[in-house]
């Protein structure tokens, strides 16, 4: 068992014991000691020296990025911090710090590309980060994330519908490409009536093709896209799939991919149907559109 995992058992833990669970019985299911968890605990609330300095350089690099708009990668933020407050530091602690904060420099190197360029289509931030709406089928919001697994990785591609939070439609694939963003958003107009719906996504080389456009207009549906190299802009989706690693993924080891498609069936459907949510007047998001239906 790696640390990452045992990190995200242990956070999973204590959110189930703030509903009433046994410690024992946590640990049991998760494979860790409470001894383990225990200790865990006691790192997240010691602060030491070193975790200190750490956040008072993170309020310092955040300073140098919003006044010089994030043009600065981790290594000229490093003179930066030297020339703006004789702060001497490794560059690649700057490099640690700027990652946990998720910042990156917004101009990057361009890769070299030989051959022509497919055309691509960019949409307006239509949604502008209102995540909410009225009925169903009025704001949908989709994304990727990948899945890594005993050497192996998958990648689940899921769409959201801001109404009441539920997945309308996801696939899983071996392959981050066109076919499978094609297939999530045919399985949704499967399942819903797709006419005048607002769907949200990154500006990911899939979105952006002519193909998936043509796609989207042959089903009524009308395109909104995150602006650049801003994840804050689709945090609704990226909220569900940090559910669906912590409450699912991280709490198995998987040794097959069958294994772990069966594992987020079961999720996606205890998720639509059985877990409450306190935005949605604790009913689960199919009992929220049912009632409201």
């Amino acid at each position: 068992m790696d640390a990452v995992s045992s990190s995200k058992k242990f956070e999973v833990i204590k959110e189930l014991l703030q509903k009433n669970y046994s410690l024992t019985l946590l640990c049991n299911l998760a494979g860790v000691s409470r001894s383990g968890f225990y200790k865990w605990m006691y790192r997240q609330t010691f602060v030491s020296p070193k975790q200190s300095e750490d956040e008072a350089l993170k309020l310092k690099i955040v300073e140098c990025y919003e006044k010089l708009k994030g043009i600065y990668g981790y290594r000229r933020v490093k003179v930066w911090l030297k020339r703006t407050y004789a702060i001497h530091i490794n560059h690649k602690r700057v490099q640690r710090l700027m990652s946990k904060l998720g910042l990156q420099a917004v101009i990057r190197r361009k890769r070299a590309y030989y051959g022509k360029k497919e055309a691509y289509v960019i949409s307006d931030n239509h949604l502008n980060r209102d995540f909410t709406a009225d009925q169903p089928n009025q704001k949908w919001v989709t994304d990727i994330t990948y899945l890594i697994f005993n050497g192996q990785r998958l990648y689940l591609s899921a769409i959201k519908d801001l109404f009441n939070h539920e997945i309308v439609a996801y696939q899983i694939s071996s392959k981050n490409d066109l076919k499978l963003v094609f297939d999530t958003v045919k399985k949704a107009r499967k399942q819903r009536d797709t006419q005048g719906v607002l769907l949200h996504s990154d500006q990911g080389f899939q979105y952006t093709s002519r193909q998936y456009s043509a796609l989207l207009k042959r089903y009524g549906i009308k395109a909104s896209m995150s602006r650049k190299a801003n994840c804050w802009d689709n945090a609704c989706m990226e909220n569900f799939f940090s559910h669906f690693k912590t409450e699912c993924f991280y709490l198995h080891s998987f040794h097959s991919a069958k294994q772990v498609r069966h594992a987020a069936e079961q999720y996606i459907h205890f998720y639509n149907h059985a877990r409450f949510q306190t935005k949605l007047n604790n009913l689960s998001p199919y009992e929220y559109r049912t009632q409201a239906a």
